[in-house]
């Protein structure tokens, strides 16, 4: 399995801010240095199971929000990223969008 750590640090940082606290505060709650909050959330540094847990219990998420599709190998690989950045185009966007996609991959 090919875990994208990056996305997963992105989504971590994503739900930190939503919840609006520091990188400073989570790293204190976390009893981790602000070092690690950062490398984490840049996908510098893998995360265990049980810190998974730990961050998705503070960050007041559920872990397969952290977790979905960050399995490069999967099928399913960004498709919730791809969607959510998808429904925030116009109509117009949209069809450029899938006329862009349509002649990437036909001349990839």
């Amino acid at each position: 399995m090919a875990i994208d750590y990056k996305i997963l640090g992105e989504r971590i940082k994503t739900q930190r801010l939503s919840k609006g606290t520091t990188q400073e505060h989570f790293a204190e709650h976390m009893n981790v240095s602000v070092g690690y909050i950062s490398q984490m959330e840049r996908g510098i540094t893998k995360i265990s199971l049980e810190r998974l847990a730990s961050i998705s219990e503070y960050l007041g998420c559920d872990m397969t929000l952290l977790l979905e599709g960050v399995n490069s190998d999967n099928d399913r690989y960004l498709t919730k990223d791809f969607d959510t950045l998808y429904h925030q185009l116009s109509s117009f966007e949209k069809k450029m969008l899938t006329l862009l996609l349509k002649e990437y991959i036909a001349n990839r």
